[in-house]
């Protein structure tokens, strides 16, 4: 039984100001985004009824935006009270919450500098990328087939559609093998992350992560970060190479989507799921789950 396709869905969704029922919230054929990747998008997950960390979302969105070339006709407040009332429209307490912006149809080449920018918002009930048996005992990852380019040939730092290419073809070829996903090096044949995820190494208690330099500084990866330097743990951000595996003890990774999940095989390679991979994890869920204070709390 296949899954239920997002194109036919009940609800609504956010599109350029205004809800719209889920099925018509459609885009032309002939859109510049479909043809030249001119898109950026954020991830988000809800917990207890409300998104977490998003206004940082929202900042990053119009900063993919920024890029790319194009500005968004919302503001990031606009976009975040959009995102609050999307999310309430759902009925859903927990979900996932992807806003996207894109260039439209009125040019079609290369250059696109008049087309219109749509913005759109869609929640929709989502569990974490794993299954709970895979976080608990790790996921196995394969080597990915595509490496992450150099900042001098992609923009690296925006989360744009066009970057995610080299991503889907990996993790195909990755699942094709009984993978659950891949590791990706970069265009240096350093340790960059996996197609979708920051990674963490852990090494006689020491917390060890390849520097962002060519891909998303993840916004779950600083929360796990802050996390992890509460507990006065050391965390190392430098180059790391594949040669060093075999000298690590546990690997998680972290996302929007993949939250905390433990690594239980690179490879040739096998790690624990260890004390600092539970902790974090215990960490990070309950993180999310703590209300933002109000400006009336605050004061």
């Amino acid at each position: 039984m296949s899954a239920q396709s997002f194109d036919d869905r009940e609800g609504v969704i956010w599109l350029n100001g205004r809800f719209v029922p889920w099925r018509d919230a459609r885009v032309h054929v002939l859109s510049h985004a479909l043809h030249y990747a001119s898109a950026v998008f954020e991830g988000e997950r809800a917990y207890d009824g409300r998104i977490f960390a998003l206004s940082e979302h929202s900042q990053r969105l119009a900063h993919s935006a920024e890029i790319l070339g194009f500005e968004l006709p919302y503001s990031v407040a606009e976009i975040d009270s959009a995102s609050r009332e999307a999310l309430a429209r759902s009925g859903l307490a927990d979900a996932y919450v992807r806003p996207i912006a894109w260039r439209g149809s009125e040019m079609m080449g290369v250059s696109a500098q008049a087309a219109k920018i749509n913005v759109a918002i869609a929640v929709w009930e989502w569990p974490s990328y794993f299954t709970p048996e895979a976080r608990m005992k790790g996921i196995r990852l394969d080597w990915a087939a595509y490496r992450r380019p150099d900042p001098r040939s992609a923009p690296v730092y925006a989360k744009a559609a066009g970057l995610y290419m080299i991503c889907t073809l990996s993790k195909h070829k990755a699942e094709a093998k009984g993978y659950a996903d891949a590791l990706m090096l970069d265009w240096r044949g350093q340790i960059a992350e996996t197609t979708g995820a920051n990674i963490f190494f852990t090494r006689d208690g020491v917390v060890h992560t390849p520097v962002p330099d060519c891909f998303l500084d993840g916004i779950t990866r600083r929360t796990v970060i802050d996390l992890a330097e509460k507990r006065g743990l050391n965390i190392v951000e430098r180059s790391i190479m594949p040669d060093e595996l075999a000298e690590f003890d546990e690997v998680f990774i972290t996302g929007t989507a993949a939250e905390v999940t433990p690594i239980a095989e690179i490879g040739e390679h096998k790690f624990t799921v260890g004390e600092i991979t539970k902790n974090l994890m215990a960490d990070y869920d309950a993180a999310v789950r703590v209300p933002e204070l109000t400006a009336e709390a605050a004061e």
